[in-house]
């Protein structure tokens, strides 16, 4: 038996999206336009908070790491699927379908751990505006930082190192575009009680904590804010939250519509398409949000580009 599995679980077929075979070269240039733009989008917000002193600050630390996951986020999943819509035989390797399971797994946490980090930084800084330096350390900002990273890589591997140890029938068949946790389970002709029961209790701790946490600190902002109304200071707190909480909304929104709220009428159509809206669509547009939608982002990329021009000119 075994061995049996063994020979078997070679590779995995990935099904992909459920689109005609006729609409495909359209749906390929589309999801290329999108994972490029996220690319690009992404390495835009790194490059200018490392080249802007202005944005070295706690915010746009956690940002800039912000950026980079949604870019290795959305790396894990689009390529591959790119490459499976030209191949005649969409198949991933079961190597590779643990190791992309395993980066798919450590950046979508990622991401809600500096969620939480970044809603933490904006509840400082609106309710406690005159001891934010003190509070929010340099030391503080890295070690929160360090800790996203830790928390995530162990999460990621312990899921990993489970999945590892089951056997997989002769189906080997994926109804999704990536190796997502729960499509490889179903696949499973080993006992998955213990895969169910770490991902109940670690899905709580990882997906619900943080989501919590994020609602407590804008409870608190909103508090704050309506203790002393003015104009001037609800303009200034809805400009320095509301990029974030548009990215919060996008994200949480339809991870716990897909993950947390399961309906028996979510088809595996339905399904697929809630995860490209958080895979692949907040990724690409976690960057105009905060590019568009945030003052200081707008005058760093003025700032840079003149900087860049002006040095330019005085070479000729």
């Amino acid at each position: 038996m075994t061995e049996r599995n063994q020979t078997v679980v070679s590779d995995f077929l990935l099904l992909g999206l459920p689109i005609k075979p006729e609409q495909w070269n359209l749906f390929y240039a589309l999801f290329l336009a999108m994972y490029v733009t996220t690319v690009l989008g992404n390495l835009l917000i790194i490059v200018l908070i490392r080249l802007d002193s202005h944005l070295h600050t706690p915010m746009y630390l956690f940002l800039s790491n912000l950026s980079f996951s949604d870019l290795c986020f959305s790396s894990v999943t689009m390529p591959k699927l790119l490459q499976n819509m030209q191949s005649q035989v969409p198949s991933i390797s079961y190597a590779g379908c643990l190791t992309q399971m395993y980066f798919f797994l450590l950046f979508a946490d990622l991401e809600s751990f500096l969620l939480v980090a970044m809603a933490y930084d904006r509840y400082v800084a609106i309710c406690f505006p005159l001891h934010y330096t003190t509070i929010m350390s340099p030391k503080l900002c890295l070690s929160l930082v360090v800790l996203s990273w830790v928390l995530t890589m162990f999460h990621a591997m312990l899921h990993t190192l489970l999945m590892a140890r089951l056997w997989f029938c002769a189906d080997h068949t994926i109804p999704h575009f990536f190796c997502d946790m729960s499509a490889l389970l179903k696949l499973a002709c080993s006992d998955t009680r213990v895969n169910e029961l770490v991902i109940f209790i670690m899905g709580g701790l990882i997906l619900v904590i943080p989501f919590l946490l994020i609602i407590m600190s804008y409870a608190r902002i909103v508090s704050s804010i309506l203790k002393v109304p003015s104009a001037r200071g609800i303009r200034k707190a809805f400009s320095t939250c509301g990029s974030h909480l548009s990215v919060v909304s996008l994200f949480y929104g339809t991870v716990i519509g897909l993950y947390l709220c399961p309906s028996t009428n979510n088809s595996t159509v339905k399904e697929t398409v809630m995860a490209m809206m958080y895979t692949v669509v907040t990724p690409m547009l976690n960057p105009f949000i905060y590019s568009l939608r945030n003052r200081d982002m707008k005058g760093a990329l003025g700032r840079v580009f003149w900087k860049k021009k002006e040095s330019f000119s005085l070479k000729w």
